[in-house]
């Protein structure tokens, strides 16, 4: 993926090296250097060799520090050991903020017991990912919900090379939604997984956004972001750019502009000041991504379709038009009302005015109402598209005991998708 960087207020634009990034999780392992804007900081800059376990939890989101954190504290060794001294058989996603492996633990309530992670390992010259690893740490070893991916624990170890910090996930065996999505993959997700995945999302941002004591922006809402485990439930990943809300008494926070092009909502990506409705604009774009199957920015498109909101613009207002922009892979196996329905959702989300969008948990509740219009059963894997033959989400359902995880973790796996795509400033509605 080759991204775009912005100097706030104008200026020259850059373009980016290209990252690799996995098929699986990598979500987890999104870095700088696939995002649009990282002008700036919203941190204190630190000496990297001097954080305790007790430092890191002080360092940011002030509100946080006097919840207690159950988060695993890992050494270095055996984070080293879990994943075969981080063969590169087993990373499942490479970019700048270093690399993410697979690998295998004992449990610590049960020693006998074992279960799969994803280790993201901090690449030690990159001031930017030590800060997007505070962020982590901060929130989600904070914040507990079944839509948000769970951080196990970490590692702030000294060795012989130096610093090392990593984040140990829950490891998401069915990838992300973007891999789904993605033209080049072999199959996709059923309307009714689709509806799931903006259910569970909403979920997810209105846990964040109103049923804390204190609010968290997400500020990097997109289908690479919301992982799938086992049982296909959609959760929230990747919190490193995440913001504590306002306080009280004040309507937004002053911040730089950071995101990714496409998603972040005009107001902040023009000025600067974050509030929960950009998590809502985000929202949005995701609900016609799911109906569209396509990026909010493609140039591999014609140039008239280049720009996704500039594209279906056309067509959401006229129901005999509407089916064209619906995704072709679903191949007529879909409920045509209930994707106008989540339309209209998506509408309400990306009004110009901040102020005239909905709640997330407005949001939910609308979105709730269409998925319960619709009998949509039990998560199911990926649909087959043009008969091909590969179905990733079936063979994933065959191999769904641990113990034949296990086995394929015996013998590694590597699978690194390469993007391609270079995206652009979007005018939207």
């Amino acid at each position: 993926m080759r991204c775009l960087r912005f100097l706030h207020g104008g200026g020259e634009v850059k373009e980016e090296d290209p990252v690799t990034m996995s098929a699986s999780v990598r979500s987890i392992s999104t870095t700088s250097t696939e995002r649009d804007v990282r002008s700036g900081s919203d941190f204190t800059s630190l000496n990297v060799s001097d954080m305790s376990a007790e430092s890191i939890r002080r360092i940011q989101y002030p509100s946080f520090t006097d919840r207690p954190s159950n988060l695993r504290v890992f050494s270095f060794a055996e984070l080293k050991s879990a994943t075969r001294n981080f063969s590169r058989s087993l990373m499942v996603g490479e970019g700048g903020f270093g690399c993410v492996y697979r690998g295998i633990i004992k449990t610590s309530d049960e020693p006998s017991e074992r279960i799969e992670i994803a280790v993201k390992q901090l690449n030690r010259k990159g001031l930017q990912g030590q800060k997007e690893w505070l962020t982590e740490m901060n929130v989600l070893g904070i914040v507990d919900h079944p839509n948000l991916v769970k951080l196990i624990g970490y590692c702030a170890d000294d060795d012989e090379r130096g610093v090392q910090r990593l984040l140990v996930y829950e490891y998401m065996p069915n990838g992300s939604v973007d891999d789904h999505l993605s033209s080049r993959s072999n199959s996709t997700l059923s309307w009714p997984m689709r509806l799931k995945v903006a259910l569970d999302s909403a979920r997810g941002l209105k846990y964040l956004h109103e049923e804390m004591e204190f609010q968290v922006i997400f500020r990097d809402l997109k289908t690479s972001n919301i992982l799938l485990d086992e049982n296909w439930n959609a959760k929230l990943s990747d919190f490193g750019l995440a913001r504590h809300g306002p306080t009280e008494g004040l309507t937004h926070v002053s911040t730089a502009v950071v995101g990714t092009l496409g998603y972040a909502a005009p107001e902040y990506m023009q000025s600067g000041r974050l509030t929960a409705k950009s998590d809502i604009w985000s929202y949005g774009v995701l609900l016609y991504e799911l109906i569209t199957g396509r990026r909010p920015i493609d140039r591999n498109r014609p140039k008239s379709e280049q720009k996704l909101l500039e594209w279906v613009k056309p067509y959401i207002g006229d129901k005999k038009r509407f089916p064209i922009i619906i995704d072709p892979r679903l191949e007529g196996h879909y409920n045509l009302k209930s994707m106008t329905k989540l339309s209209n959702v998506a509408n309400r989300c990306l009004v110009r005015m901040p102020k005239s969008r909905p709640k997330m948990s407005e949001v939910y509740e609308m979105v709730q109402k269409i998925v319960d219009s619709v009998e949509t059963g039990p998560p199911q894997p990926p649909l087959h598209y043009h008969g091909s033959v590969s179905e990733p989400g079936a063979k994933r359902t065959k191999k769904g005991s641990l113990k034949r995880r296990l086995q394929e973790f015996k013998f590694g796996c590597r699978n690194i998708v390469w993007r391609g795509w270079k995206p652009e400033i979007v005018k939207t509605f």
